[in-house]
């Protein structure tokens, strides 16, 4: 392990070495539990707004950084931006969440525009060179798209849903036409990438929130391909800039997206027993996860012990210690204090 000044824990972990003490970030690390982001967020009209100003996402984005000792940044916007920068309609309301106009055939998905996407996504790009401008060299930022399957979701049904079904008819029906999409946000997303690594990030994570709506035939076509060539092609051209995946909810499937993908780590949500990532993903590749986020929120004894066992099964291992998603609004700041004391303190 090295021990120079400027080594950072994260890199070291996803180059698959067992570091000391594991490193840890949050996903949504920068949000609404932070009352320095509420207070930010009223100088905004929307949140889309707050993603397209880069002095105040990188201000965001460096606000968790101030609290908590974080062995990485990850740069504040949101999976939507892709679709925005394609010309579609997106907003964000208040209560509900993200909001787009659908694109439900051919006819709409043609009139989906790549041309126009690297000047959207410019914001972004100043944002990631605002924040590595602040950052020390042991502190990499992460900067992320997500998954063609998932954004796909949003797109076909126009908001979030519980179960992703107007996608997988869609998807199901008509598989060519499904195809160009996922197509289309693939190459949006490889430059879209590379523009965040060029602007500075260090590492790439990309989310499949929506992974585990799929069985095993529509996975390995709608999941793992898309990914496969996103990270070939990132690489080709970034080939220092580690790329970690997050399948939510594969299951047993995250044993072949983590063979399949090319990723060089993978993160595990918190429905996967820790014995098996330990057997049968970390065996592969470095892995991150994956406490339950209602448990940091709730906090306590339980908190304690199950980032104890977390700790004891994983960190004989390269692994990143994570939430198994997004940190949740509710969630206290004393508790994400001790959680971090937790496992700075190192196996006990």
């Amino acid at each position: 392990m090295r021990t120079t000044p400027s080594s950072s824990a994260l890199l070291e972990a996803l180059q698959g070495e067992v570091t000391a003490v594991p490193p840890i970030w949050l996903m949504r690390q920068a949000g609404r539990y932070l009352p320095e982001y509420r207070e930010v967020r009223k100088t905004v009209s929307s949140f889309l707004d707050l993603c397209r100003t880069p002095k105040l996402a990188a201000e965001v984005t460096l606000q968790p950084l101030r609290r908590f000792p974080f062995d990485a940044a990850i740069v504040f916007s949101d999976i939507l931006v892709v679709p925005y920068a394609l010309g579609q309609e997106v907003e964000f309301v208040e209560g509900e969440g993200p909001k787009l106009d659908p694109v439900g055939d051919e006819a709409a998905i043609a009139k989906l525009n790549l041309s126009s996407a690297e000047t959207l996504l410019a914001p972004v790009y100043e944002t990631v060179e605002r924040v590595t401008a602040e950052l020390p060299d042991t502190v990499p930022l992460i900067g992320f798209c997500g998954a063609p399957w998932t954004v796909a979701t949003y797109m076909v049904e126009g908001s979030g849903s519980k179960d992703q079904a107007s996608a997988r008819k869609f998807a199901y029906r008509e598989p060519e036409t499904f195809q160009r999409l996922i197509d289309l946000l693939v190459e949006t997303s490889v430059q879209y990438l590379l523009g965040q690594a060029k602007a500075g990030t260090r590492v790439l994570q990309i989310f499949d929130s929506w992974a585990g709506s799929l069985p095993e035939d529509a996975f390995a076509r709608w999941c793992i391909e898309p990914t496969r060539m996103i990270v070939e092609r990132v690489k080709a051209q970034t080939p220092h800039v580690p790329i970690i995946g997050f399948p939510r909810g594969s299951g047993p499937l995250a044993e072949r997206y983590a063979s399949e993908t090319g990723v060089d780590g993978i993160g595990c949500d918190t429905s996967l027993p820790v014995g098996w990532i330990r057997d049968r993903l970390q065996t592969k590749l470095p892995v991150q996860g994956n406490l339950d986020p209602v448990l940091l929120a709730v906090g306590g004894a339980a908190l304690d012990a199950r980032v104890r066992t977390i700790l004891e099964t994983l960190g004989q291992g390269p692994f990143i210690f994570n939430l198994g998603h997004g940190i949740l609004p509710e969630t206290p700041i004393e508790n994400v204090e001790r959680l971090v004391e937790l496992v700075k303190a190192g196996p006990a």
